[in-house]
């Protein structure tokens, strides 16, 4: 595994692509900062801060580069990791008592020594052999743990969303770039059972509401907002502006550049 295109460093299974925290992960900003919003607040992260990302939430970030780079550590502890590593550990686990989607890690020696010690690797000047990857991955997990023990009942939750108020849900949640399958898994129903719901509740297909729903709101942020097109079509739950444009103009008749 070799770190040596853009001075970031990655431990652990790829990150879901879609707008949805699949694992817990550990990130610590080298340069730059950024703003992620999970649908209920934003977070910001500048360089030099630590955070712990949260399984089963959603997450829209807008990254800003300095000096033309942004470079970050990202470790992630996915669930068969976690559960290996209480195998070999003990913790008594509880109810964590916030929701946030990050959680905010105050610095200390031990994890300023760690970040320091994949210099060489997110520099790009050394290789970490795969079975290294799991040793540096515990290592931070002790330490992390040991810096705030109540984030055991944040790595140790296996369970999995409970059935909540899918109109609810999915009125808030509607711009998230995500599949049919993790707004089922959210909002705690099978996909069948999500689609059956869904139809009695909007009357409507997931898939159909889902693009009006977007392009109310697209059509809202250009025509009364001013925003341009270029810039809110990823914030509205595309995520390629012909695409967009194309699915706009069939809807309301017209390009959204004419608004």
């Amino acid at each position: 595994m070799k770190f040596n295109n853009i001075q970031s460093c990655h431990l652990g299974p790829d990150i879901s692509p879609e707008q949805f925290i699949q694992e817990h992960f550990f990130l610590f900003l080298l340069k730059g900062s950024m703003i992620a919003y999970d649908g209920k607040k934003n977070y910001q992260m500048k360089e030099g801060d630590y955070c712990v990302a949260r399984k089963n939430h959603l997450i829209r970030y807008t990254k800003h580069k300095e000096d033309g780079m942004f470079e970050k550590v990202i470790i992630i502890f996915d669930e068969p990791f976690l559960k290996k590593f209480l195998e070999r550990h003990s913790y008594s686990t509880s109810v964590f008592g916030s929701d946030d989607a990050f959680l905010f890690v105050k610095e200390d020696k031990l994890i300023h020594n760690f970040v320091q010690s994949l210099e060489p690797y997110y520099n790009g000047s050394e290789e970490i052999d795969v079975s290294f990857v799991d040793i540096k991955r515990e290592e931070l997990l002790i330490i992390l743990l040991k810096n705030n023990p109540d984030l055991a009942n944040v790595f140790f939750n296996f369970g999995i969303p409970e059935k909540i108020d899918l109109e609810q849900f999915m009125n808030k949640n509607f711009r998230f770039n995500i599949s049919l399958e993790r707004f089922a898994f959210l909002t705690g129903r099978s996909l069948s059972t999500f689609k059956r719901d869904f139809q009695k509740t909007f009357n409507s297909n997931p898939g159909i509401w889902l693009t009006k729903k977007r392009l109310d709101e697209a059509y809202f942020l250009i025509n009364n907002n001013n925003q341009k097109p270029s810039e809110i079509y990823l914030e509205v739950g595309f995520e390629d502006f012909s695409h967009f444009s194309f699915a706009f103009k069939k809807q309301f008749g017209k390009s959204p550049s004419l608004l």
